[in-house]
Formats: C-alpha cells, structure tokens, sequence
C-alpha cells in the first residue's frame, strides 16, 4: 500500500509529461492524416516507426506505475517493439498482415482503456470520456479486421486512428494525474 502511494504521488507529480506525450501523438495523426502515400513500403514504415513510438511511451509509463501495471506496460511496449523492428524490416510482408497488428492492437487497448475507466470511476470525474474511446477502439479493431486489405488509404487512416486515440487517451491520462495530485495533497 505504502509503495502504490509513493507511485501515485510521483505519477501525479508529473503529470504534464503525460500531457506533453498526448499532444506529440497527435502531431503525429495530424501529419499522417496530411500525406499522401503511394507505395506499401512507406504505409509499412509509417507503421514501424508508429509502433516504436508507441513502445516507448509504454516504456515511460512504467516509471509511474504499480506492479502490476509494470507489467501489463513492459508487455506491451515489447509488443510494439516487436511489431515496430519487423515492419521495418519486412514493410512488404508487413503490409499484408498489418490490418491483424492493427486490430490487435485496438482490441488490447481498447479492453485496457474500458477496464480503466470502470475501476478510475470514483476517482475521475470524465471517467466516461475514456469508455467512449475503449469502446470506439474495440468496434474499429472488428472494422479494421474485416476491410483492411481492400485499400491503402485505408490503411494510413488506421494509423491515424491509432496515433490520435493514442493521443486523446495520454491527454485523459494526464488530467486523470493531475486529479490525483489534488487528492493526493487534500
């Protein structure tokens, strides 16, 4: 107990780089929703170096997490590492299958963002806010599964979707610190 609250009060503490991390995801689904892509090695390297970034945010988080959260964090940043490294290294092959890596991913965080945001309720008063996105996260990882190979352009929009709920979600995360900072001093 004692050491989930020395985690809490340093999470809260930092808050703003939670902040920060959301708005850099949506710079980035700004720029990809702007360009235009041509060729499956570009949507396969766009992808890469998303999943990378999304590896590492991971891996920031768990300095502010519990234990357990540590290693739902640490496993998923591996996934995104492992997803990331092998579309850059096969963007060919990547592209084929990237419709499956993106549904998974939605899928995963779409349950982690639903499963947030009932156990935060009585801590967070827009904790609804997020159940919208777990639950947008989850109907687009069944969209994504069932339509991703028919279009490219659909594909950069998938990627897209993906850096933006990654975004609103850093940005929800940040304010929910920032609460947290307000109990934590009351």
């Amino acid at each position: 107990m004692f050491e989930e609250r020395e985690v809490i009060e340093e999470a809260a503490s930092r808050w703003w780089l939670f902040l920060l991390t959301g708005i850099c995801w949506l710079i980035v689904a700004l720029i990809i929703f702007q360009w235009d892509y041509k060729t499956v090695y570009a949507i396969s390297i766009l992808f890469g170096v998303i999943a990378i970034g999304a590896a590492i945010n991971e891996f920031i988080a768990i300095a502010f997490s519990t234990t357990g959260w540590k290693i739902v964090h640490a496993l998923m940043g591996v996934l995104f590492v492992i997803a990331g490294v092998w579309a850059l290294a096969h963007p060919h092959n990547a592209f084929a299958t990237l419709a499956a890596l993106v549904g998974f991913f939605l899928i995963v965080k779409g349950v982690f963002d639903l499963t947030v945001a009932f156990v935060t309720k009585s801590q967070f008063d827009l904790w609804w806010l997020q159940l919208i996105i777990g639950l947008l996260e989850i109907v687009l990882a069944f969209w994504v599964a069932g339509s991703f190979r028919k279009s490219a352009i659909l594909l950069v929009a998938y990627v897209g979707i993906v850096a933006l709920s990654r975004g609103i979600t850093e940005i929800f995360f940040a304010f929910k610190l920032k609460g947290l900072k307000r109990l934590a001093a009351a």
